[in-house]
């Protein structure tokens, strides 16, 4: 299956500090991905130049084999959505006027809904499990709620990519477990690509197929859960020592740190 997204040899600075030195990184279609690694590693990096907010210094990011500078905002906003760590609108909308927002790729210049608009975004808050909240204050929702109606609106924009930046940061643990259940399930009824910036082990090595561990600007491990979260790669990367168990019910790795390595 072709790369829905590839980074080719991308190099990437804010001023005079690197983040990126010749990064190479393909995702295929389909794929549930996991990003991981130390704060200041680059992992919301990684999601703005997904979602073409920033560009590379060299290099190219190719969405589906085009060049994403090269694509017009409309154009990638209908193949690209990102689920931001937090999202606070400049105005109180409710919940249904946020998921409606996703929409505004797909409308005309007079910017008129159809009959199939609004089809998704019911059938998107259908899915978040949000509907029941249609009417309500955006700001008047949990950290769960508003993070679900955010997906909603992501979904809304009928993306082929859901690139997500800490979607859990703000969540306990609970609706951690609820959001990821979540975006387990679109992958599998949809097959959306998912890109997801994280800074839990556990959690992406439960629901993520693949785990791209970053470390000094490159790609210091890439592969299942159990090849890429060992002793080994935490302490080379994280520089803690580390137990990892496999859970016998699911065949997943479980960190457990230990100390700071020496």
């Amino acid at each position: 299956m072709p790369a829905s997204l590839r980074f080719e040899t991308v190099r990437f600075a804010y001023r005079e500090a690197p983040v990126f030195d010749a990064l190479e990184l393909a995702l295929a279609a389909g794929e549930v991905t996991a990003v991981l690694g130390p704060n200041g590693t680059g992992k919301t990096t990684l999601i703005r130049l997904a979602a073409g907010s920033l560009r590379p210094g060299a290099g190219r990011v190719l969405l589906e084999g085009r060049d994403l500078a090269s694509i017009p905002a409309a154009a990638r906003a209908r193949a690209v959505a990102v689920v931001p760590q937090e999202s606070r609108p400049a105005f109180d909308f409710t919940a249904r006027e946020v998921v409606r927002m996703g929409r505004a790729p797909h409308l005309g210049l007079l910017g008129i809904e159809t009959r199939r608009d609004v089809e998704v975004v019911d059938e998107s808050m259908r899915r978040t499990a949000v509907s029941d909240l249609s009417d309500r204050p955006f700001l008047d929702l949990s950290g769960g709620e508003r993070q679900r109606v955010i997906v909603a609106r992501a979904l809304a924009q009928e993306p082929a990519l859901l690139l997500l930046d800490e979607p859990t940061a703000f969540l306990d643990l609970r609706h951690r477990l609820l959001l990821y259940d979540l975006l387990t399930r679109l992958n599998r009824d949809t097959g959306l690509t998912l890109l997801i910036a994280s800074h839990d082990l556990d959690l992406a090595a439960r629901f993520a197929d693949r785990i791209v561990l970053l470390h000094s600007g490159k790609v210091a491990a890439d592969g299942p859960p159990t090849e890429v979260l060992t002793p080994e790669h935490l302490r080379q990367v994280y520089g803690v020592e580390a137990e990892v168990r496999v859970d016998a019910s699911t065949g997943r790795p479980h960190v457990i740190p230990l100390s700071p390595a020496e």
